[in-house]
């Protein structure tokens, strides 16, 4: 299936923390306590998605027919879970695929897609993270090539953080 990405604007924010409560749902369906909070999220979060919405770094995942798939927040720098870096990266988050698309091998080639971008922004490594409570993700994100570095504690859970040299 191909796709795109299309830059999410400031009017589209309900849409964004739709599609969180949408994935929150689709989570707790598999008995994971991961991203529970996106059915209610709390101020930071949302400030969180505001900021990341000013900062273009929030991107719907669109066919070509337009139809949109899903979502992800691309960042140059990633302060707040990996700290200031030396080596150009870049970070991943919040990769949400709509339940209609699932088990179609697109969160693998949407990784693919950010890769390509970040070898040809000169980057060294692609970076992301998965919420601890989540081993499936966690062993998902492992084979397909990435490795755990370490864990973030935060308020709201504990992170593996995830790299892969590029």
């Amino acid at each position: 299936m191909e796709f795109n990405f299309r830059k999410i604007e400031k009017k589209d924010k309900d849409k964004v923390l739709e599609l969180f409560k949408e994935a929150a749902e689709k989570i707790n369906k598999m008995n994971i306590d991961h991203w529970q909070y996106w059915k209610n999220p709390p101020k930071e979060k949302i400030e969180w998605v505001e900021e990341g919405i000013l900062n273009n770094e929030f991107f719907f995942i669109k066919e070509l027919n337009g139809k949109n798939i899903g979502m992800v927040r691309i960042l140059d720098e990633d302060l707040l879970y990996w700290g200031k870096q030396k080596e150009k990266a870049k970070y991943v988050h919040s990769l949400v695929i709509k339940e209609d698309y699932n088990g179609k091998g697109l969160g693998t080639k949407i990784l693919q897609k950010i890769e390509t971008t970040a070898k040809t922004d000169n980057c060294k490594y692609l970076r992301l993270d998965a919420d601890s409570k989540n081993p499936k993700l966690c062993q998902y994100y492992e084979k397909i090539g990435f490795e755990k570095m370490g864990i973030k504690e935060l308020p709201l859970s504990n992170y593996n953080l995830y790299e892969k040299k590029i």
